[in-house]
Order: structure tokens, then sequence, then C-alpha cells
């Protein structure tokens, strides 16, 4: 009878765990769950990072700079992002000087072993652009140099095939600007005409300038020099307008021209002036048998700072792993939080079956053989519970993962949460580990329990 007892009474305690067993496994369910959408999130920022740079950098290419902070700018230059309205009482500066890097010393890079091209980075900026769409009104916008190798899209009119730039005529704007405009439909864009407006550092005035200036409009005209420096117009056709591209890394409001033109407009505007031929940076193509951490090695004896494709990719992934740290944090306290409900779960399983075990032990049940049934326990509440979280995060992934797609703009096929099979597998291991872990000290606890006094506790 005393027999019977023990087993009417275990299997009362049994329903009673197995309620406790559930919390447990949904409690390392909620971290398992925490952990591998943090692993997703992870894996899909960097795949798609990963995306942008290859779509939009050569992986020979290296930016180089006489100043650190040139190459380690991986934002555009501009404090406007958009297409605004020109008005001659406000001014923009960057606010930051910079340490340009010459001709002469673009000239030495081509020189170093290893090297293709290398070539200024441009920069324009227009006193203001106007539209032949839109003749009543002058804007401000920012001035690109096209990128032939760069595939973009388009919502109207056609590029020259890759590799190949756009004639010094022609210009593409972004679809942005149209909207700005009010134009509704692209296509209408396509042949009409931007004249750019580019004014002149203001040149150091010589005795023969002065002469001419008093010759031509006395005083007023010579200050008029020395504020304004000259002007000169471009007027191009438009013959792409290009959309939103969520893959690439500069904004998709800039106007962008021809190296050529970029290269005028850029010596016009410094020609008389310290910043004659004086760019903030340089790009390299390293040669096709080259690496181009060997060329970077080759850029840096020569005291030019350098970045690679391969660089910007780490310097961005930095921050994703950052990111990915902190949410990862969350899961490791839910974690922690689930392995006491596992310790937890098992003591108490372990004083409610203190007659069984002792019962076990008296037929002749080894202390090891009582160690395994509890850790076995453990395990599979860990393989449950990740298991589940598993499933969980990779089911709700996959609802809200075109949702985040759409707000955050990353384009189509593009998601932010890649849940992979490995790490799914990797993840429920771990959970299993940790239960295991967890139910190591009851384990004991209850290999440990003397048969006889186990056998007369109520």
């Amino acid at each position: 009878m005393k027999t019977l007892d023990i087993f009417i009474r275990s299997g009362r305690n049994i329903r009673k765990a197995k309620l406790r067993t559930i919390l447990t496994t949904v409690a390392i369910a909620i971290g398992g769950f925490a952990v591998f959408v943090s692993i997703a999130a992870g894996e899909g920022a960097r795949q798609y990072i990963d995306r942008i740079i290859t779509s939009n950098l050569d992986p020979q290419s290296i930016m180089v700079s006489k100043d650190k902070r040139v190459v380690s700018m991986t934002s555009d230059t501009s404090s406007f992002t958009e297409l605004q309205e020109y008005n001659a009482d406000i001014i923009s500066d960057s606010g930051m000087d910079i340490k340009a890097i010459s001709q002469d010393e673009i000239n030495q890079i081509k020189k170093i072993k290893g090297v293709k091209t290398a070539k200024p980075i441009y920069s324009v900026t227009p006193k203001f652009i106007e539209f032949s769409l839109k003749t009543d009104k002058k804007y401000k916008a920012r001035i690109g140099t096209f990128d032939p190798y760069v595939k973009k899209r388009l919502v109207a009119g056609k590029l020259p095939a890759l590799g190949k730039d756009i004639a010094k005529d022609q210009v593409v704007v972004p679809a942005s600007y149209l909207d700005t405009l009010g134009i509704k439909n692209s296509q209408t864009a396509i042949g009409s005409k931007i004249t750019l407006t580019v004014s002149q550092i203001p040149q150091n005035i010589t005795q023969q300038d002065i002469t001419a200036f008093i010759a031509n409009g006395g005083l007023n005209n010579i200050e008029q020099a020395l504020s304004q420096g000259q002007e000169t117009k471009k007027t191009l056709t438009i013959i792409a307008v290009a959309g939103k591209d969520p893959t690439s890394i500069v904004s998709g409001s800039v106007l962008t021209i021809g190296a050529e033109l970029a290269e005028e407009l850029s010596e016009f505007s410094t020609k008389g002036t310290d910043n004659y031929q004086k760019y903030a940076g340089a790009m390299v193509i390293a040669k096709a048998d080259t690496k181009p951490e060997d060329l970077k090695a080759s850029l840096e004896k020569a005291h030019f700072y350098a970045m690679t494709a391969k660089d910007m990719q780490g310097l961005i992934f930095s921050f994703v792993n950052l990111l990915q740290t902190i949410v990862l944090g969350f899961g490791v306290l839910a974690l922690i939080v689930s392995v006491f409900g596992v310790i937890n779960t098992q003591y108490i399983s372990v004083l409610e079956r203190t007659q069984q075990i002792g019962l076990m032990k008296a037929l002749g049940a080894s202390r090891w053989d009582i160690a395994k049934l509890f850790l076995f326990e453990a395990a599979w509440i860990g393989l449950f519970g990740g298991i589940l979280g598993t499933l969980l995060a990779s089911g709700l992934g996959a609802l809200v993962n075109p949702t985040i797609t759409e707000n955050l703009g990353l384009g189509e096929g593009n998601y932010l949460l890649i849940f992979q099979a490995t790490e799914a597998v990797k993840v429920i291991l771990l959970l299993s580990l940790v239960a295991i872990l967890a139910g190591w000290l009851p384990s004991r606890k209850a290999a440990k329990l003397d048969p006889i006094e186990a056998l007369r506790t109520e």
C-alpha cells in the first residue's frame, strides 16, 4: 500500500510539474525569440549593407585624402538633401576646414605601382539652378558627378551603357525634384533644360583688373567683383529621371552631371584662388592584378589616408554589430531569467518526487540514473523552448518583414530580418545546453538523496 500511495501522490505532483514546465519552457522561448530576432536583424542589416557597397563601389576602388576625416565620412557632404527654393539672403557653410589634396599630389599617386586611375572628387556648388519647366523660380540643389560604373534606377529617360559617361551638356535629375516642382509625369521632363549658375570665388584683384573695372563700371564694378566674383551659366538637357534607389549610398536628391563638366565648373569656381585644383579627396582604382589592401598600404607609406570598399563596409558593419549587441543583450537577460526558472522548476520537482526517487534507488537505480532523469528533463525544456522561440521568431518575421521594408524604404526584395536555418539550430542547441547547465544543481541534489530518508518523506 505504501508503494501504491507513493505513485498516486507522484501522479498528482507530475500534473503540477507539467504546468511549471510549460511556463518555464515559454520563458526560455521568449529568450530564444529575442536572441534569434537579434541575430536575424544583424544578418539582414549586413546583407543589405553588403548589397549597397557592392552595387555602388568598385571593389578595386580606394578613397584617398590628405585629411583623415574625409575618408571617414560615409554620409553626404551637404547640409540639405532636397530641392530648395533659392534665397539670396541665405548662405550655406559646411563649418569644417579640410586639408586638401592637390593636382600635383594626384599625379604623384598615379605613379604608384598598382594604380590604374586616380581622379579628383570634384565639388560643385551652384549658386542656384533654373528649370525651363518652371521659369518663375530659382532653386538651390546638390550637384554630383555621374558614375558610369553604377547602375541607376530610372523612372524615365535613358542612360549610356555601363562604363560610359554622360555628355557634357546632359544631366540626370532625381524624381524628388520633379515632385517639388509639381510635375507629376516624369516623362515630360525628358528633353527639357536646366540652367546652372555657378559663382567664382572672389580672386585677388591686380592693378590691371582695377583699371579695367574703373573703365567699364567705376568703383561700384570693383566692389561687385570683389564681393561676388564672376558667374557662369551652363544649360543642360535632362536625359533621365532617377528614382529613389534604396541600395544607393548617395541620397537620391542629387543632380548628376558628367565628369568633364564637373571638372570645368570646379576649376572655374576656384580659378585664381588658393583653392584652385585642390580637392577634398580622390578616387583611386587599383589594377585588376593588385589587391586594394596592398595599394592602400603603398598610399599610406606615401603619407595619404586611404579607405577601401572593404574598409567602408567594415566601418558600417561595426555600427550594425553594436546595435545587434544591444538587442542581443535583452535576449540574454530573458535567458538569465529563464535559467533561474529551470533551476526553480527542477528543485521543486525534486522535492515533490523525493519518495519516487527513494523508491527508484531502492529498486536499484544508480546516482547517475537519477541525475540523468533530471538532466534529460531540463534538456527537453530547453529544446522545446528553443524550437518554440525560433518558430515564433520566423513566423512573426515573415509577417512583419514586408511592413518593415516598406516603412524603412529598403526596396523590393530587401528584408531587415533574415532567418537562417543554421542559426536556428545553433540557438536551439545553445538553449538546450543552457537548460542542462541550469538543471545540473537540482539533478545533483536528487542523485545524493538517501533512499531510506527519501521513502520516509511525507
